[in-house]
């Protein structure tokens, strides 16, 4: 049997702040209500259906790019242009990792954290694993 995740851990000079801005971003819940001197924060899907990010302080800032990155997809009804104007909203920033021409938007999150946000909604991607594989059958 394998283990299961737990969480994923984020280091962050301001846990409050960052597992804040997560929550709103994604539409999470506080694992435990935070008390102002907590040095760590954890946040969980409503419905329990991803693994939690818990946030922990840390004292170095951020100085090279992610090892590991959250790809996002839009939520069902949206489109990425819109979803990507409501990331830059919430103080998301567009950042170049060399990535050069692709399908998908490279942001930042306040703390300068990369992550993804992808083109198709979940339900696109789905059926589009779908058609690949009955392609992949009929060879």
């Amino acid at each position: 049997m394998a283990p299961v995740v737990s969480q994923l851990t984020i280091d962050s000079r301001d846990p409050h702040a960052l597992a804040a801005w997560w929550a709103e971003v994604l539409d999470w819940r506080y694992v435990w209500e935070p008390a102002p001197d907590d040095d760590e924060i954890e946040i969980s899907p409503p419905s329990g259906d991803a693994t939690n990010w818990l946030f922990i302080r840390v004292q170095d800032a951020k100085s090279t790019k992610n090892r590991v990155h959250p790809d996002l997809r839009p939520p069902e009804g949206s489109d990425q242009a819109t979803e990507l104007a409501r990331l830059l909203a919430l103080g998301a920033t567009r950042v170049d990792i060399g990535q050069g021409e692709v399908p998908w938007v490279v942001l930042a999150d306040p703390e300068g954290n990369e992550f993804c946000l992808l083109r198709g909604t979940p339900s696109q991607a789905a059926a589009a694993l779908a058609a690949e594989l009955e392609d992949n059958a009929e060879s």
